[in-house]
This record gives structure tokens, sequence and C-alpha cells, in this order.
């Protein structure tokens, strides 16, 4: 089943997620439609805010480089990490480095803008197996992962704009605050 993705200006966007208490069959439709949902939006990935829900659950999918090396980056770290990548209960439980780069949100369509983010994070998740899992990426893969996490925390794209970068697009956020409030909310 394909969801509709919730945009900037629905008030879905700045709930928090609530833990998931079990990996069950729900969940794992849930996982399932989220993914048909992102790759249909051409996205890397998707969280239950966006598409209106509040489940403790993101999906991420970094194809791999074009000379077939790694999840997305050719560190032997992501090269460890199966894609697409469902993560119930996420939480960061280590950061290291910086990193500075462009990120883009389903959300938020054709607004780009740089945002700093760890360049190394472990994560700690259970999986659609309903097992406790840790996993440790960098490079893009830990920047779609931090990118999500703050989705599940009620934080967006925009939180993390420069007043700069804010005027830069202030013309595509009123339009798509517009556009969600009138899918059902204000943010």
């Amino acid at each position: 089943m394909l969801y509709d993705i919730t945009i900037y200006g629905n008030e879905a966007l700045r709930r928090k997620a609530q833990a998931v208490p079990t990996v069950d069959d729900r969940v794992r439709k849930l996982a399932q439609d989220m993914l048909e949902t992102m790759y249909a939006g051409k996205g890397l990935g998707l969280a239950a805010e966006q598409i209106g829900r509040d489940e403790h659950i993101c999906v991420i999918d970094i194809p791999p480089l074009p000379d077939g090396e790694g999840a997305g980056a050719a560190s032997e770290r992501n090269s460890k990490v199966t894609m697409p990548l469902v993560l119930v209960n996420a939480d960061i439980v280590e950061r290291d480095g910086r990193q500075n780069g462009q990120e883009g949100c389903l959300s938020f369509p054709e607004v780009y803008v740089n945002v700093e983010r760890a360049e190394r994070i472990k994560v700690t998740y259970t999986s659609l197996e309903n097992e406790e899992t840790t996993i440790e990426a960098d490079g893009l893969l830990a920047r779609a992962i931090q990118h999500e996490l703050d989705h599940l925390n009620g934080v967006l794209l925009v939180d993390h704009m420069s007043p700069v970068q804010k005027v830069g697009v202030a013309g595509k956020l009123k339009r798509l605050k517009k556009q969600g409030k009138a899918q059902g909310g204000n943010s």
C-alpha cells in the first residue's frame, strides 16, 4: 500500500514517535508499505511521521556505489549493513566526527540544504525479527539514519537551516507550509 507523503506544514511531522512494543506482522507490513512509498517517492529514507503515523519506525535504502562497493559508501563499516534497513525503536548510542553535506527530504520536495551531522554513529534498534541489534555506520548511511531519527523526534530539515538558508528557500517553504496545512495541520 502506498501512502501519501506528509508535507512540511502538517502537524504530524512534529509529533514524537511512540515506541513499538513488539515487532509483529502488522509492523512488518507497515515497514513494507513504507519501503514501497519511499521507492515511489525516489527517496533514500522514510520515517513513520512522514506518512502520518506515529510508530517509532523508519526505513532506509542506500544503493551501492557504481563500482559495487558498500552500502552507499566504500567503507567496510557500511558494507556490513544489509539494505534495505528497517529501524524500529532506534537510538544513536555513539557519535563521532563531523560531516557537512547536502540533504533533501521527501517532506520538503525540491528543498536541499547543507546540514552538519556526525560522520560515524553506532545505533541500537529492534529488527524485523524482533531482535535487539547494533550497527555502525558512516558517511551517507550515517547521515540518512540521523535524518530519519530526527523525524521520529519531531525535528525537521528546516530546524537545521541557518537564517541565511531559510531566506534562500523562503518561497518554497511558504508554499510547502500552505500545502502541508491543507493536508491536515500546521507546524
